[in-house]
């Protein structure tokens, strides 16, 4: 896909963005690297006796992955200037080890910087499993670069 300037997008506007399944090697290297060793997400037998009955992804795993099948995508690289922020973030449903994610990602409000040099975009993100189900959703502001500037 080509990267999206600011000019490019209209309230609204939809991208899908490829798939990717989460394995047991990405929720211990996720709780390695941030040291959230929470059980739910370490311990298979303390796990099992979870209303989830077996380890789940850390939100947080989900949400670094949602950023990163987004910029896979292309959609806003080498247009992004700066991500502003995570918001209103909600986690709806676990992911489990061998779920299939993707990110479905909604155009929302959008307007020019002060200088008029720059425009900023809410993106609301939702995080489907491989079912189609929202196991998790927010938004994520971006500024990003207009074609003409």
């Amino acid at each position: 896909m080509n990267a999206k300037f600011f000019d490019d997008l209209h309230t609204g506007d939809e991208f899908d963005t490829a798939s990717r399944t989460i394995t047991e090697t990405d929720i211990v290297a996720f709780a390695t690297l941030t040291g959230d060793m929470n059980p739910l997400h370490t311990d298979a037998e303390f796990a099992k006796t979870t209303q989830h009955g077996g380890r789940i992804a850390h939100g947080m795993l989900a949400v670094s992955y949602a950023i990163g099948l987004l910029d896979r995508s292309g959609l806003f690289s080498g247009t992004a200037i700066a991500n502003l922020g995570i918001r209103e973030w909600r986690f709806e449903k676990p992911v489990f080890p061998g779920d299939t994610i993707r990110v479905r990602v909604r155009i929302g409000a959008m307007r020019r910087t002060s200088d008029g040099k720059r425009g900023i975009v809410e993106r609301e993100f939702a995080i489907l499993n491989q079912n189609g189900e929202t196991v998790s959703h927010g938004k994520s502001d971006v500024m990003l670069r207009l074609r003409a500037g």
